[in-house]
């Protein structure tokens, strides 16, 4: 099991889909949207509402995040080459999107253990059920809300514009 570390959003990196690391504290001072995506899921069509968010509030400080996550009925199958043209070609996705990581077990990404220690999942399970599974995470790097896939990104948008101020 992983032991998340205490602290913020800002402690943690990440590798980008091109294979560069991203220090999370570069987001400092910015709302997070950090959203575990997987290309072939009934889910995916939501990458068009996230897309959305981003071009409707980046320049007011927020910053969707996406995490490729092939844990759920192998829906992710793709190299990290093949997600990235995938979401810029068809989906037209162009904000920050990250290599491929597990969300659940031994070998989750530390980002997401911290994730779910914050904010735990329906009836106190913290593990993440499904694809696009989304924390919204202050300008302070606490995480503020869980939402389930299920919920649309336009139906955070109260949140989001709070958490915006």
């Amino acid at each position: 099991m992983v032991t998340p570390p205490a602290g913020t959003a800002s402690d943690f990196s990440a590798t980008r889909i091109d294979g560069r690391q991203q220090p999370l504290a570069d987001y400092a001072g910015q709302v997070l949207l950090v959203v575990n995506v997987a290309s072939q899921c009934g889910f995916t069509p939501q990458y068009a509402g996230l897309q959305q968010l981003w071009n409707d509030y980046r320049e007011r400080g927020l910053v969707v995040l996406g995490f490729p996550c092939d844990q759920f009925g192998h829906q992710e199958p793709g190299s990290d080459e093949e997600i990235a043209r995938f979401c810029s070609i068809d989906q037209g996705v162009d904000f920050p999107m990250f290599a491929k990581v597990e969300v659940n077990g031994r070998d989750a990404h530390p980002l997401w253990a911290w994730l779910k220690s914050e904010k735990g999942g329906v009836l106190g399970i913290d593990a993440v059920k499904w694809n696009f599974t989304k924390f919204l995470v202050g300008r302070d790097g606490r995480v503020l809300a869980r939402y389930a896939p299920t919920t649309t990104p336009d139906a955070m948008r109260a949140d989001i514009e709070a958490a915006l101020g």
